[in-house]
């Protein structure tokens, strides 16, 4: 059971990605949303679950990539980020990159320095 609280992260990250991605090229797809869509004290429940059971680093690059995903969402439906779609776009795409990256990068460093 606790090997799927680490697994529920990733995927919500990755049904994230996908709903972001699917968004751009104008294809509605639902279910994605209503999958991996989540709120943000679900969120907080993840976060606390990952502390309270001493998840590695990397296992909450994938989290910190869904808030801040989120958190810029919210904004541009609320506020507006006065960016044309294509680089709101190449934003996002920077994101997933960036956290990426830092996964990956974590992962490394905590499997080979041990």
């Amino acid at each position: 059971m606790l090997g799927m609280l680490k697994v529920i992260p990733m995927l919500l990250a990755f049904l994230a990605i996908l709903n972001t991605m699917f968004g751009f090229l104008g294809i509605d797809c639902s279910i994605i949303s209503m999958l991996g869509g989540i709120s943000f004290l679900p969120l907080v429940f993840l976060y606390l679950a990952s502390f309270v059971f001493r998840f590695c680093v990397y296992h909450r690059m994938f989290l910190h990539y869904i808030l801040v995903n989120n958190t810029l969402e919210l904004v541009d439906y609320y506020i507006g980020i006065p960016i044309d779609t294509f680089n709101l776009f190449v934003l996002h795409v920077i994101l997933i990159g960036l956290f990426l990256f830092l996964v990956l990068y974590f992962y490394r460093r905590e499997k080979c320095c041990r």
